[in-house]
C-alpha cells in the first residue's frame, strides 16, 4: 500500500512554506513527471495555492479552473480543487463562500480515505466558520489517524490566536502550549514549532509575564537567524516584550532587526481575519 492510500499527502514533502519560490520550483518540475491527468490536477492545485499565497488570485483561479478540467472522477484531485479554491476565497476576504467547499472537502475526503487532507480541510473550516467545533471535530481526527497526526499543533495554534484575539489568554496559553508540545514531538516543522513557541510568548505577555515569554522569544529568534529565515514578526514580538521589561535599548535593537528581516510565514497569520466577536461558538 502506498502513502496516497494510507491518507498521506504525497505532494507535501514538496513544501517548504518559509520559502515559496523553492516550493515552486520544485512543483513546476513535479508537474511534467505525473504520468496522470488527475496527478497533473493534484500539482497545479498547488501550483495555485502558491499564486493565492501571494494575492494573486485571478491567476490562483485560472490555475484551478485547469486543474478541474483535468480532475475527472479523482476524488483527491476534486478535493484539493476544493480545499484550494476554499483558500482564495478565505484570503480574499470571503469567509461565507469559502466554508462551504471546506466543509464539502472535509467529507469528501474522509469518504477516500485521505485523512491527512481531511485534516487540512478541517483546519480550514475552523478558521472560515465555528473555530471550536472544526477544531474538535480535526483533533479527533488527528488523534486517531496517523496520517493526519502532524494536524494537532496546526489546529491548536489556530485555536489558541482565536482565543487570543477574543481576550481569552488563559485559554490562548493553553493552547498555544498544547501546539508547541505537538511540534516538539516532531521535527518535519521546525519553523511551525517556533512560530509556536512565539505564540505561547505572546500570550504570557498578555497576561503580564514578559518575564517568561523573553526566553522563548530569544529562543525563536536564534532559531529563525541560524536557519537562514530572520523573521519580522519574531523580532518585534521580542522588542515588546524588552519594551514591557524597560529594556529599551534591547527593544530598539530587535525593532531594528525586524526592518531587515523578512515577512516570514508568522506576520502573514497575524494578518488573518479577526473572528467575530459576538458569539462564542461561530
Amino acid at each position: 500500500m502506498d502513502s496516497e492510500q494510507q491518507g498521506v499527502d504525497r505532494l507535501r514533502r514538496l513544501w517548504d512554506f518559509t520559502d515559496l519560490d523553492a516550493t515552486e520550483r520544485r512543483l513546476r518540475a513535479a508537474l511534467p513527471e505525473e504520468t496522470s491527468d488527475s496527478g497533473r490536477a493534484e500539482v497545479l492545485t498547488q501550483l495555485a495555492r502558491i499564486e493565492g499565497l501571494q494575492s494573486r488570485f485571478d491567476e490562483a483561479n485560472r490555475i484551478l479552473g485547469e486543474a478541474e478540467a483535468l480532475a475527472g472522477a479523482s476524488d483527491v484531485a476534486r478535493v484539493r480543487v476544493l480545499l484550494e479554491r476554499g483558500r482564495v476565497l478565505r484570503i480574499s476576504g470571503d469567509l461565507d463562500a469559502a466554508l462551504p467547499l471546506f466543509e464539502e472537502a472535509y467529507e469528501t475526503a474522509l469518504a477516500a480515505g485521505q485523512d491527512f487532507i481531511a485534516g487540512d480541510a478541517a483546519h480550514m473550516a475552523a478558521l472560515a466558520g465555528d473555530m471550536i467545533a472544526w477544531s474538535e471535530r480535526g483533533l479527533e481526527l488527528a488523534r486517531r489517524s496517523p496520517a493526519a497526526a502532524d494536524w494537532v499543533g496546526t489546529l491548536l495554534n489556530n485555536l489558541g490566536w482565536w482565543h487570543g484575539q477574543r481576550g481569552e489568554q488563559a485559554e490562548s496559553l493553553a493552547a498555544y502550549r498544547g501546539s508547541l508540545e505537538a511540534y516538539e514531538r516532531s521535527a518535519r516543522y521546525p519553523y511551525l514549532r517556533e512560530a509556536a513557541r512565539v505564540g505561547v510568548a505572546r500570550a504570557l505577555r498578555t497576561l503580564a509575564r514578559p518575564e517568561e515569554a523573553i526566553p522563548l522569544l530569544e529562543q525563536a529568534v536564534a532559531w529563525a537567524q541560524a536557519a537562514g529565515h530572520p523573521d519580522r514578526g519574531f523580532h518585534q514580538e521580542l522588542a515588546a516584550a524588552y519594551t514591557d521589561i524597560g529594556r529599551a535599548e534591547d527593544a530598539a535593537e530587535q525593532e531594528r532587526l525586524s526592518t531587515l528581516a523578512g515577512p516570514g510565514p508568522f506576520a502573514a497569520w497575524q494578518s488573518r481575519p479577526r473572528p467575530p466577536r459576538s458569539d462564542p461558538s461561530s
